[in-house]
């Protein structure tokens, strides 16, 4: 359809800004990759949705395969949350993944102290991990070829694993604030004293974190008083290229009549998306032993590369909470900073090195 192949244009445009050729320079043909992959995939797939009315295609593929379950359409659920979560939340489409606690792919009961004990699939520890998953993502999606950092961490340091599952199309400061009412429920509800909570993001998700954190701390509840660790792995904290590149696609086809048709496709991008523009949030909260952990697709930290795209989404120095600005520089010490190399943004779920890392500072 037209829209479809405005939206072929839109990621062709795209590609070229991630590849920034010189000024007369030319760029391989080719898709995006990483998030940026597969946000536009699922634009694809949205594009093809819109001629026909995108609500009521929503709805028909609700009702198709309704109460169907497996990781394939969870993720697919997952992605289209990223995409459009914010539009499905407002209509109330049943689409709109709703935020829950998670463990070994079922919701955890937090009705009360023995109902949660009961929905654990293990006896539960004092040393309480929660893992938030990032951009377009779900709580499954932790385990990657094999590894979960979560049931690793279990194994061989003593912590508990929750899985956050989130609607990730919303906006990063509204998932924040439900996430630290959550997590208010939660340590209340737990089986056993928390003597220790760490806060382990992935992406999107360390900004969540750090969101809940303020809010959290902005409301006086108790749980952040049991925040001992926070680890951020591939989290945009000054912002990704992703939504930036976007943002400045929108801007210069809004200047020309003849090529703005193409905006309506180029802003198919939820809240959540959009507030990756800058990153940013609050500062990293007092008291609290902070990581980053970040990944570059180069064989050794350094150059052009690192500075315009990192892992393929994050640039380093976003993942390592550094900045020119020392106002808006994290100011991590070396020791709380780590980079593993020839690694895309996903292989910090799985990369032995990421691992061992995340172990050292973990254990």
């Amino acid at each position: 359809s037209g829209t479809r192949g405005l939206a072929d244009v839109v990621e062709a445009v795209h590609h070229t800004v991630l590849q920034v050729p010189g000024p007369l320079g030319k760029v391989a043909p080719g898709r995006t990759r990483g998030i940026t992959g597969l946000v536009y995939r699922n634009v694809h797939g949205v594009a093809g949705l819109v001629g026909g009315g995108l609500d009521l295609a929503l709805q028909v593929f609700s009702s198709l395969d309704k109460g169907a379950s497996g990781p394939r359409r969870e993720a697919l659920l997952a992605a289209l949350n990223g995409v459009l979560g914010d539009h499905l939340a407002a209509t109330k489409n049943p689409l709109a993944t709703p935020m829950a606690w998670r463990q070994a792919g079922r919701d955890l009961d937090l009705q009360s102290a023995a109902s949660l004990s009961a929905s654990l699939a293990a006896p539960a520890s004092g040393r309480l991990l929660v893992l938030v998953h990032g951009l377009c993502m779900n709580d499954a999606q932790w385990l990657r070829n094999g590894h979960d950092h979560g049931a690793a961490l279990a194994a061989e340091a003593g912590w508990t694993p929750v899985y956050l599952r989130y609607n990730s199309g919303l906006h990063i400061a509204h998932n924040g604030a439900q996430l630290a009412r959550e997590l208010e429920a939660l340590l209340r509800a737990w089986p056993v004293p928390v003597e220790e909570l760490a806060l382990l993001g992935h992406s999107m998700g360390g900004l969540v974190a750090r969101s809940a954190v303020q809010q959290a701390r902005a409301g006086r509840l108790a749980w952040p008083r049991a925040l001992r660790r926070m680890v951020f792995a591939g989290t945009p904290h000054h912002g990704a290229p992703l939504e930036r590149g976007g943002h400045w696609i929108d801007t210069l086809m809004r200047l020309s009549p003849y090529i703005a048709p193409l905006a309506r496709v180029t802003r198919l991008r939820s809240a959540g998306i959009t507030d990756l523009r800058h990153g940013g949030g609050p500062a990293l909260p007092r008291g609290v032993r902070c990581f980053a952990l970040a990944a570059t697709t180069g064989e050794q930290p350094g150059g052009w590369r690192d500075t315009l795209l990192g892992d393929g989404l994050v640039p380093l120095r976003s993942a390592l909470g550094e900045h020119e600005d020392a106002a808006l520089a994290l100011g991590l010490p070396a020791a709380h900073k780590a980079v593993i190399t020839e690694a895309g943004h996903f292989d910090l779920l799985d990369r032995p090195a990421a691992y061992e890392q995340l172990r050292r500072w973990l254990g």
